[in-house]
């Protein structure tokens, strides 16, 4: 008999942690997360303050918000 676990949600810090830690956002590149995550797991206050501490950008669209893990400026194309 097996026994299943469940995970358990991440902390707010653990789950900053988890998005600036990735190799992406290590290499200055550009990641993806679920808005509804973001605001669940840390808040949208809490994120837009780290993203402004780092120097970082971010855009949301249909319900995904796309991190730019760099300074460099954001230019839409259309």
């Amino acid at each position: 008999m097996s026994l299943s676990t469940k995970p358990t949600p991440l902390s707010p810090q653990g789950y900053l942690l988890d998005i600036f830690s990735s190799k992406a956002a290590r290499e200055g590149a550009v990641i993806r997360r679920k808005s509804r995550d973001i605001d669940r797991y840390i808040g949208r206050d809490v994120f837009v303050s780290e993203l402004h501490r780092r120097g970082y950008r971010a855009v949301e669209n249909a319900g995904q918000i796309i991190i730019f893990c760099n300074a460099e400026p954001v230019r839409p194309l259309i």
